[in-house]
């Protein structure tokens, strides 16, 4: 059957759900048509039928506006992706949101939208492919062998994070890495050459990556020829495809009307004329199904490597049964037993040590567990504390390692870890100093949304960062953590609760977590047993009175110990103080109303809650007739004790605020 027809049912079907939901953007779908069909029926290798089959091969549309190009290829290749779906295009509760969704229809790989990060989770799927390849396979077993192939457009290039992501990748030799880059010229204020005039293939040439230029997007020979070559190259792959946009659109094709619009019902009749498709809306001929269906082939792929996962499994057990676990998702015999064993030798041994210290001990005892940990700093390593005495750096040469050095990278970093995660086989973590976590935001929000695994160490947390000045210590950054949905953020007091912290971290598989750590020293709590067993609920009393309290003191990190010392000088003056501790206030909030209660008292309303960052967020906990000692600027450049004193975080202005509330 004439490729070109195939092709065109992609176009027909992408046109025809951008119509029907009278929004999306039929333009990349139909240009990038003939691309796609000679990808994935000539070279992706997946089972349409186990969608999660390990071995598969890993395709991202990073050009996501695109959305309805992945959902016609997922519909027509046999995946669980009715027509109805698609006639649904962009309705509520369909699998075929405006922009592909993570875990809404089998297939897709990772949620794109925000363009640059699709080609960077990319990245991070390579790499977790050739890091487990080197980790596992043995000569005459290559039981993890597989592509990450990924489309993007012009705005996935000019946006900064594919700089870093594809910078790394060259360095890294990520050669199982094919990208696509769809030149069409087009966006959506017009032609781009006014303002996207960059020499790409020079570019990608200079990160170290294999680049096939001017290959013809509408030559199915032409595309199907350049994957063959990229293949054959240890480099990645940047594979230049010369599109247009709108392809087969006889009024509209080449240009921005294409792009983000609706065609309209005339010019989809003049398209289906122009190009020779004579069926109706969604209406896909019963031969143009058999020839796309990947079913019976996907099928047989999977069968051939469970035979050779087999054969590996009979070689090597122990590896094979190691690599089942990880791929799992599964944690070490004994994990809750060891681990709480941990914590509990730390409660036992006091130190007063930073939490950022304290972050590198538990990295130090859990990672002798856990062989799946793949770690990072965005060029911080030293400050971050993120090495341990098993971390062993990755190289294109040697990808067995176990940390990645992702240099002055936090938005690209952290986007790769969010493809590492979803590629599956390790518990990914990477760090900055706090503050920097805003060029990472979207990152993070990212993986939060997805609900996936992406754990990131964010120290130097406040304006005890001291002389770097207010350019580096974080105000809001907290805050906004915290009302981020789906995340789960942590800033502990001690080296217990960094502990635990990084526990609850590690068995969190469906959401993100941020570790916020100091830079100063910390003194340890006191606590009894059941007051460390509470420590995961997020907020818990950590010195209570006699009674029913007259003031609750809600403190984190390292203004823990200041409440503490409060609190003991206003029991000094006949006060009944309570402290309540409250690392994780999104942990804390997921508890049921009764320990809440016991915490927090509904009627102990003389609350003050101590913390250096962004007051404002805290009136949910100490009501508008409480008190905050807190942020409402932005620090200084000076000692982080003169620093302290000067904001008002000192047990004379604590007592002050208390006395002032009481009476």
């Amino acid at each position: 059957m004439d490729r070109k027809l195939l092709a065109n049912a992609i176009r027909a079907l992408s046109m025809d759900g951008v119509q029907q939901a009278n929004s999306g953007h039929p333009g990349a779908p139909m240009g990038m048509a003939d691309i796609a069909e000679v990808l994935w029926r000539s070279h992706l290798n997946h089972n349409p039928s186990n969608p999660e089959w390990a071995d598969r091969d890993r395709f991202v549309l990073s050009n996501g506006h695109g959305s309805m190009l992945i959902y016609s290829l997922l519909h027509l290749s046999g995946y669980e992706l009715s027509i109805d779906e698609l006639k649904n295009f962009r309705q509520l509760h369909s699998k075929t949101p405006g922009h592909p969704e993570y875990g809404y229809a089998p297939g897709i790989e990772t949620t794109t939208g925000p363009l640059g990060q699709g080609i960077t989770n990319a990245v991070g799927m390579a790499l977790a492919e050739k890091t487990l390849a080197a980790q596992f396979n043995k000569p005459g077993h290559d039981v993890v062998d597989h592509y990450t192939y990924a489309f993007m457009g012009d705005g996935c290039l000019m946006e900064g994070v594919s700089h870093e992501a594809c910078s790394l990748a060259g360095t890294l030799g990520l050669g199982k890495l094919i990208a696509f880059w769809d030149d069409n010229g087009i966006s959506i204020d017009g032609d781009v050459e006014g303002w996207f005039s960059d020499d790409t293939v020079k570019r990608f040439e200079a990160y170290g990556w294999h680049v096939i230029p001017a290959v013809d997007g509408h030559d199915s020979d032409a595309i199907d020829a350049a994957i063959v070559k990229a293949k054959s190259d240890p480099r990645p792959t940047l594979i230049c495809t010369k599109t247009i946009i709108g392809f087969g659109s006889p009024n509209k094709a080449g240009s921005h009307d294409c792009h983000g619009a609706p065609l309209g019902a005339e010019e989809i009749a003049a398209t289906r004329q122009k190009l020779g498709w004579e069926h109706g809306p969604f209406d896909i001929p019963a031969d143009i199904y058999a020839q796309w269906d990947a079913k019976e082939a996907g099928q047989a792929k999977e069968a051939a490597w469970n035979e050779k996962f087999d054969a590996y499994a009979k070689a090597f057990p122990q590896e094979a049964a190691e690599l089942k676990r990880r791929l799992n998702g599964e944690l070490p015999a004994q994990w809750e037993e060891k681990a709480s064993q941990i914590i509990a030798d730390l409660q036992a041994n006091p130190a007063n040590i930073a939490s950022r210290k304290a972050s590198q001990n538990a990295l130090e005892a859990f990672g002798a567990m856990l062989p799946e940990f793949l770690g990072g700093s965005a060029d911080l390593a030293p400050s971050n504390l993120t090495m341990w005495s098993g971390s062993k750096s990755l190289s294109a040469e040697d990808a067995s390692g176990n940390y990645v050095h992702y240099g002055v990278r936090e938005f690209g970093m952290t986007a790769i870890i969010n493809g590492v995660a979803l590629h599956g086989g390790f518990i990914p973590y990477g760090a900055t100093f706090l503050m920097f976590m805003e060029y990472a935001r979207n990152a993070m929000r990212m993986a939060a949304l997805m609900k996936i695994q992406n754990i990131q160490v964010y120290t130097h947390d406040s304006i005890g960062l001291g002389e770097d000045g207010p350019t580096h210590q974080p105000v809001e950054q907290m805050a906004s953590l915290r009302l981020t949905p789906n995340m789960s953020t942590w800033r502990p007091c001690d080296q217990v609760e960094s502990a635990v912290a990084w526990k609850l971290a590690i068995e969190r598989k469906d959401a993100p977590t941020s570790l916020i750590f100091s830079r100063q020293n910390l003194a340890q709590q006191t606590r009894t047993a059941e007051q460390v067993a509470n420590i995961a609920k997020g907020g818990y009393t950590l010195k209570d009175c006699q009674g029913r309290p007259d003031l609750i003191l809600i403190a984190t990190g390292s203004e823990v110990e200041l409440a503490v010392s409060a609190a003991d000088e206003l029991s000094l003056q006949g006060k009944q103080v309570r402290v309540v501790s409250m690392p994780s206030t999104d942990a804390f909030d997921k508890q049921d109303a009764s320990y809440r209660e016991s915490v927090l008292p509904s009627d102990v309303t003389a609350r003050i809650a101590i913390e250096a960052g962004i007051a404002d967020f805290w009136y949910k906990y100490v009501g508008f007739d409480g008190r905050i000692i807190g942020m409402t600027s932005f620090g200084e450049s000076a000692p982080a004790g003169e620093l302290f004193k000067l904001f008002g975080f000192t047990v004379e202005n604590v007592v002050k605020t208390a006395q002032e509330l009481l009476d």
